[in-house]
């Protein structure tokens, strides 16, 4: 790495640079243009300020076979290395076919990077890298402290995409993104002086990311996402993994860093099905589907408000040619738009891992039969770390969410339709009193804000203050090119202050507000979940009686006591009449505030939870006559009880009452 003085206009004097900038930079490299010391510390009240990307990918160059996103995010041989095309785009970007297919037209660019950056990087340019360090920094310095990598890679669009340059295995490409981030890390500290001493800091618990913004510095958390964890694809409904393969996964993870991440992406797995892509690039996701699976997306009437996005059926040809002669992708009918596929058994495996894990779950791409089971275990457990960090939760779950203590943000789209949606939770926000995140996404192949244009009547002023107050920000410099969200848009991640400058403009101070306490949001839903403790489950084990058992088959038990065996795979089964019920014998009296039933197809649309001390006076906690079965938490005021009763009131089919596990706890 060719090493000089900081150049002066990354502000700082010759005398005193100050700790924010390197001792030593790359010559040449991007300009920051940004004056003024990064704030440090904390709020009065002990409380980080600042914003948070939830969702970024900062080496996806490394991932779909290497050669998908062109650019690095640094080079130790410098700018010139970095920012430099795909050798196919080269002369004119005619074999830039990933161009073509996620931008239209003919693919064909300037592929020249830098200096000149002609047509890249661009808020419409999928394929270029958008995540240079020395953007990442401009964007801290803007005011940004927590920044969540996460690890991406698909393997299908990796076989069939036409050029690469090693193999396709999506744990091989997560295990070299993750190491990568370490390489940026040194890199960055390279320039400050040694290890520890830049402001790119990789954290592995919420403390540490503390600490780091406390410094000043940029806390930087890593997650997944990715279409097979584990390698748990499915072939045929089949799945490719095991619940050994799920824990060895989720502890390698663990030991590289990783503290969230998805279970599912783009593609249905052994782990749960998805959340639909729209348009053309549906179709050809439901192609990679296809390939990936040997099923296409299948789709059933919604049961509930929530619903999957509507499939793409627009034509994409660089796609369909990829299907097997004879095999077309399938028409779906327009009211049913939820996914038949949800959370599996193996699923539910991996959930329960995260969370005896402390880790985050990612909702977002998760389909809403999935989402809605994951809410369920994570409710029943009153687990706080759910994440959904890019708009792909259907927004009838946000309060779910803001109720466990999970974290919300946004993709990063255009700052009207930002500011717009920012509105439409911006009461849950202030009642469960939370901030906001954005989700960049960049080099995640989505699109960016274009520009507003120069002649609209209240556009980015530059140069402008930080959100702080103690940062100018003026336009950004890299080579011979000048960049101007005006005129530009959202181009690459330097331009996110600009972005948040703009949103300020058109949807006012309070959203920003909003994102400047989101750091200290998404650090709280991670500490909560660290200090999480799982409660005893009073009724494992324990006496149980009922009203009736099933007894039509002699070779399988539907007795009382299979509701409390602590195995989810038999149930207590009552015979076929609305007025059942049963009841469980905690063996002494106990504070009872919670309780969870796990309900077969056959569940209560009606029925109530009661409590007893003796046994013969009994008295309702709990109540619903809208069940929908699942999984179900009842939270009620603590009361002292010997004994809980489940009391059927109206059955949801024409069966009886089927439980496979009833579990009681004190809160």
């Amino acid at each position: 790495m060719a090493l000089a003085p900081a150049p002066s206009s990354a502000a700082g004097s010759a005398s005193d640079p100050g700790w924010w900038n390197p001792t030593a930079r790359p010559q040449p490299d991007s300009g920051i243009n940004v004056t003024g010391e990064p704030f440090k510390g904390t709020d009065a009240q002990g409380k980080v300020r600042g914003f948070v990307d939830a969702h970024d990918h900062l080496m996806s160059n490394e991932g779909f076979g290497g050669r998908l996103i062109c650019g690095k995010p640094f080079s130790e041989l410098g700018v010139a290395d970095a920012l430099k095309d795909c050798p196919e785009h080269y002369p004119d970007g005619t074999l830039a076919v990933f161009d073509f297919i996620t931008k239209g037209g003919d693919g064909k660019h300037d592929p020249v990077g830098w200096p000149t950056f002609k047509d890249w990087p661009a808020h419409d340019s999928l394929t270029h890298q958008q995540n240079y360090y020395a953007w990442v920094e401009r964007a801290w310095r803007g005011g940004q402290r927590v920044l969540v990598n996460d690890l991406v890679t698909n393997g299908v669009i990796c076989s069939v995409y036409f050029f690469k340059d090693r193999g396709c295995d999506e744990m091989t490409a997560i295990r070299l993104e993750a190491q990568k981030t370490y390489d940026m890390q040194a890199f960055v500290d390279k320039m400050y002086g040694g290890p520890g001493k830049g402001w790119f800091r990789i954290v592995t618990s919420s403390d540490q990311a503390r600490e780091v913004i406390k410094q000043g510095k940029l806390a930087v958390v890593m997650g997944v996402e990715t279409s097979e964890p584990f390698g748990c694809k499915q072939i045929l409904d089949v799945a490719q993994c095991s619940k050994a393969d799920i824990d060895r996964g989720l502890d390698e993870l663990y030991g590289l860093g990783v503290r969230s991440m998805f279970l599912c992406h783009k593609f249905d797995n052994a782990l749960c099905g998805v959340r639909f892509d729209e348009g053309a690039l549906g179709t050809a996701i439901n192609v990679g589907q296809f390939l990936s699976t040997g099923t296409f997306w299948k789709t059933e009437t919604c049961t509930g408000p929530q619903k999957d996005n509507p499939i793409g059926l627009a034509p994409a040809p660089s796609a369909q040619k990829e299907l097997p002669a004879g095999v077309t992708v399938p028409s779906y009918a327009a009211d049913a738009q939820c996914n038949t596929r949800g959370l599996t058994e193996l699923g539910e495996y991996a959930v329960r891992g995260m969370m005896k894990r402390k880790m985050m779950l990612e909702v977002d791409h998760m389909s809403v039969k999935a989402a809605g089971r994951a809410f369920d275990i994570l409710e029943s457990e009153s687990y706080p770390g759910v994440i959904s960090s890019h708009s792909w939760m259907d927004l009838g779950w946000t309060e779910r969410l803001y109720k466990l203590g999970g974290f919300a943000a946004q993709y990063m789209s255009g700052s009207e339709a930002f500011s717009a949606e920012a509105r439409r939770t911006d009461a849950l926000r202030e009642k469960y009193h939370v901030g906001y995140g954005y989700g960049t996404d960049m080099n995640g192949v989505g699109g960016w804000p274009g520009p507003r244009g120069a002649d609209t009547p209240n556009p980015v002023k530059y140069p402008f203050r930080s959100t702080d107050g103690g940062s100018v920000i003026d336009r950004q410099t890299a080579g011979e090119r000048t960049w101007d969200l005006n005129t530009d848009g959202a181009s690459h991640y330097g331009l996110v202050p600009d972005w948040i400058e703009d949103i300020r403009l058109v949807g006012g101070q309070d959203v920003v507000d909003d994102l400047f306490r989101g750091a200290e949001s998404y650090l709280t839903t991670w500490g909560a979940s660290e200090k999480h403790q799982g409660s005893v489950n009073l009724a494992a084990g324990s006496s149980a009686s009922a009203s009736t058992s099933e007894w039509w088959n002699p070779f399988v038990d539907y007795s009382p006591a299979r509701a409390v065996d602590g195995d989810s795979g038999t149930r207590w089964a009552s015979e076929w009449n609305d007025d059942q019920w049963l009841r469980v014998d905690l063996g002494s009296a106990h504070r009872v505030g919670r309780v969870t039933l796990d309900w077969e197809r056959a569940y209560g649309k009606a029925y109530r939870i009661e409590t007893s001390t003796d046994g013969s006076n009994w008295q309702t906690v709990w109540a619903t006559s809208d069940g929908d079965g699942g999984l179900d938490t009842a939270r009620f005021d603590g009361v002292t009880a010997r004994y809980l009763r489940v009391q059927g009131v109206r059955r949801a089919t024409q069966w009886g009452y089927s439980l496979h596990e009833v579990g009681v706890f004190s809160s």
